[in-house]
């Protein structure tokens, strides 16, 4: 499939940059096809696993992301650094990761516990509170992954 060029090529990060980011974020923004030709966007927690190049987020068992999901699996993921300002600016500068792809539902047991836990490593306090919430919480979860069909970054100055 062919996708667009970035038109500010200038401004465009490395693949190795847009990694650093989806790595480091805990949350961003996906937007799916929604109802009555509206798009539908919620953030969610994510995990970047770098050994498959593949995101990891969570869901209810239930609801609109999950309907809307089984309808049409295409996605657009995007995130941010933390960003800064540089000293004597007014404006920030920060780097965003836009990821076009598809999800697929995680159905291995094993694997849905092992990526709870690694995302659950950037929120929870200690293993022990991890698995406290998976025992409580993990049978009400589903797992999800998208497959990066296309990934850009770019760096932006809001002046």
């Amino acid at each position: 499939m062919e996708f667009r060029a970035m038109r500010r090529f200038k401004q465009q990060l490395s693949e190795d940059e847009c990694v650093e980011i989806l790595k480091s974020a805990p949350r961003g923004v996906i937007a799916m096809n929604g109802e009555n030709g509206y798009p539908y966007a919620v953030t969610i927690n994510q995990y970047f696993d770098e050994a498959d190049g593949k995101i990891y987020f969570h869901g209810a068992l239930q609801g609109l992301k999950v309907d809307l999901l089984e309808k049409d699996n295409k996605v657009c993921f995007t995130t941010t650094d933390e960003g800064h300002i540089e000293e004597g600016d007014w404006a920030n500068t920060f780097k965003s990761v836009v990821c076009l792809g598809h999800v697929d539902e995680v159905n291995d047991v094993e694997k849905i516990y092992d990526r709870l836990r690694r995302l659950a490593k950037g929120f929870y306090p200690s293993e022990e509170s991890i698995e406290k919430e998976i025992e409580k919480a993990g049978s009400r979860v589903k797992m999800y992954v998208i497959n990066i069909d296309h990934m850009t970054g770019k760096l932006v100055n809001e002046k």
